[in-house]
């Protein structure tokens, strides 16, 4: 039976008919058409495997949950990340502590990468200047909560005065990613500042395990912006995170031919399982027949249509996995020592992919971009052009080499004869990823007034 036709147009259809009863009166057996006969397509808005598979997805599609269960969902993110922070942070400091009193016991300055030339020791620190300059991570981090908690505050208000339209138009507003977010950045800064109280190659990771931990965020902030329903949860986006940093770990400790193997095959699944998971919007099984379900669909959307059924769904993850089968393919054979950076560049080149993807899109459906979010688009391009000439022109230090060999590479300070060129890295990193927060919280500001049923995801 059709949808939209009765039963008792199906029983004409199928060879029945009315009947007469003794007084020559036609009556049909199914009686009268009530709302009931009807198939009135309810199954359309309430199938998940209907509505989220459609060609053109509107957020009003993927924003159908309760309000509540949302924001309960989303709040466990910083009260998570609170609680890991506590965790992971309190044996670094026990250790990176340790590590400076031996050296202050013994005076063995080859334990340490300090940039000798440029190191202001007070109290015990021996590089205070070098741990002192990654305060803007902290002060930024919170004056992002700070903006996070006004935000959080003014949607609140916005809610009692008008609830109807606040919750049927722009984006829907959930503030628990933003939270973690500030609160990484806080975090980001007292494990910097840990790593060099004693730089070293095995501390390194500490600098850079909260790094992750922002990238994974702000690409899980990004595809939380029109897909709030089906975003990852807290537990499992942690997991995943803790996982990571195992790998990171590892790599550190075993970065041997074997270890990059392994890796290599995790990343290539890990790519695998996220590319299904964000072109089937969740509507995949993991079982014996996925490769086969997955052949089908390139050959039915590649190979044999002139354009894939989710046209920019398929160019994002074509790109992704042509990006991230080199970077694996790089790794693999080049092996480099310092896996953590490593690990860390493939976070970032999925980060900015995703990024430039989301405003490009906007831009492609006529989405106005206002003033204030492309002023702060267009200063953060400088800001990290010019964090990332410190970090990688200008180092002065190199664990990779032996201790004398990396003192020859020492400089003098090049600001208020204080600061040196990594110092100016950690101002300026610390300036690009706040602005690179803001960017996010205001971009959309623009469909503030609109229906969710017109804005489009992407």
């Amino acid at each position: 039976m059709s949808y939209g036709t009765t039963r008792s147009q199906a029983v004409v259809a199928l060879g029945g008919g009315p009947s007469t009863n003794s007084a020559g009166h036609v009556t049909d057996d199914s009686s009268q058409d009530d709302e009931d006969d009807y198939d009135t397509l309810e199954d359309i808005d309430q199938e998940k495997d209907i509505y989220r598979t459609k060609t053109n997805l509107f957020v009003s599609d993927l924003s159908k949950k309760k309000v509540i269960t949302l924001a309960k969902k989303y709040k466990l993110y910083h009260k998570n990340l609170l609680t890991i922070s506590i965790f992971y942070g309190l044996p670094v400091v026990q250790l990176v502590v340790t590590y400076q009193k031996v050296l202050n016991i013994t005076g063995n300055e080859d334990i340490c990468y300090y940039n000798f030339f440029c190191a202001h020791p007070l109290g015990v620190l021996s590089a205070f200047n070098n741990v002192y300059s990654n305060i803007g991570y902290v002060l930024l981090g919170i004056l992002f909560l700070c903006l996070t908690l006004r935000r959080d505050w003014l949607h609140k208000k916005s809610l009692k005065c008008n609830e109807a339209k606040v919750q049927s138009c722009g984006i829907p507003q959930h503030f628990g990613l933003f939270y973690a977010m500030g609160l990484a950045l806080v975090m980001e800064g007292i494990m910097s500042g840990c790593y060099h109280v004693c730089p070293t190659y095995s501390n390194f990771q500490f600098d850079t395990a909260f790094m992750y931990v922002i990238a994974g965020l702000c690409m899980l902030k990004i595809y939380s912006i029109r897909h709030p329903d089906i975003n990852a949860t807290a537990n499992s986006s942690y997991l995943a995170l803790a996982l990571i940093i195992l790998l990171a770990v590892l790599g550190v400790v075993y970065g041997r031919v074997w270890f990059w193997i392994l890796f290599t095959l995790v990343h290539i699944a890990c790519v695998y399982a996220l590319s299904l998971e964000i072109y089937f919007m969740g509507r995949w099984k993991l079982d014996g027949n996925v490769f086969k379900r997955v052949w089908f669909v390139i050959k039915t959307d590649v190979m044999q249509c002139a354009a894939p059924t989710h046209k920019m769904r398929f160019a994002l993850l074509l790109c992704g996995n042509i990006i991230n089968w080199a970077i694996a393919i790089f790794g693999v054979v080049s092996q480099p020592k310092d896996f953590a950076s490593y690990l860390l560049a493939i976070f970032i080149a999925n980060l900015l992919l995703y990024m430039t993807f989301y405003i490009s899109m906007k831009i492609y459906f006529k989405e106005r971009i206002l003033p204030v979010p492309v002023f702060f688009i267009l200063m953060d391009i400088i800001t990290w052009a010019g964090a990332l000439y410190f970090f990688i022109f200008k180092a002065h230090t190199n664990w990779e080499k032996m201790p004398a060999q990396s003192r020859e590479e020492n400089d003098n300070c090049i600001v208020l004869n204080f600061y040196d060129a990594h110092d100016v890295w950690h101002f300026l990193s610390a300036l690009g990823l706040f602005m690179s927060f803001l960017i996010m919280m205001i971009l959309d500001d623009d469909l503030i007034k609109i229906p969710r049923s017109k804005i489009r995801v992407f």
